[in-house]
């Protein structure tokens, strides 16, 4: 069962448009989410799916995160059109105490939703929620030359570049690529 304690999740099921009007729901992961998230890695292109930290077309690592949620730890925002699992936002905090006042944000948006505002709106709602909850800092990592896309929208609703780490990240042929780190300070953020 997930600690649902942990942080205020009362707004949800919560109702948002994309630019194009496309109506989305927004709402935790649940243990019963696990076939549709699936599905919606099973879109992602292989070359995108290369980047992400676990094997999400194995059926048996995607349902091992809904039986074992842990909003403490991971908590997953998924977006939903009309039945199917269109996005994937997860807010990450670690147990050390002394990093849990920052959180890292990972996203990953079906390629038929992309440029339709559904990333920025995603990202930003795990932005609430974190500075709801105390968070202090957000951190997010992207792929330069691959996930521009997903830089432009974090820098979009406050993320800057803290940092770009040369030649830490490989693609599918063994060539490197650079990883982006960006930063959005919270206490506030919203203010302005």
């Amino acid at each position: 069962m997930p600690a649902t304690h942990v942080y205020k999740l009362t707004a949800y099921p919560k109702e948002t448009r994309l630019l194009d009007g496309t109506p989305v729901t927004l709402k935790p992961m649940t243990e019963n989410d696990g076939d549709a998230l699936l599905q919606l890695f099973l879109r992602i292109p292989p070359e995108e799916r290369h980047y992400l930290k676990e094997d999400v077309t194995s059926p048996k690592v995607v349902q091992r995160w809904a039986r074992e949620l842990d909003y403490d730890r991971a908590l997953p925002i998924l977006a939903w059109v009309n039945g199917r699992v269109v996005a994937d936002a997860t807010l990450h905090r670690t147990r050390t105490l002394a990093r849990r006042h920052v959180g890292e944000v990972r996203i990953v948006v079906d390629p038929e939703y992309r440029k339709r505002g559904l990333g920025t709106t995603i990202m930003r709602e795990l932005a609430f929620i974190a500075n709801e909850n105390g968070l202090e800092r957000l951190l997010f990592q992207a792929i330069s030359g691959r996930e521009e896309a997903a830089i432009k929208a974090a820098e979009f609703i406050g993320f800057v570049k803290l940092a770009v780490l040369p030649g830490h990240g490989k693609d599918m042929d063994g060539f490197p690529r650079d990883i982006v780190i960006m930063e959005m300070p919270l206490n506030g953020w919203l203010d302005w």
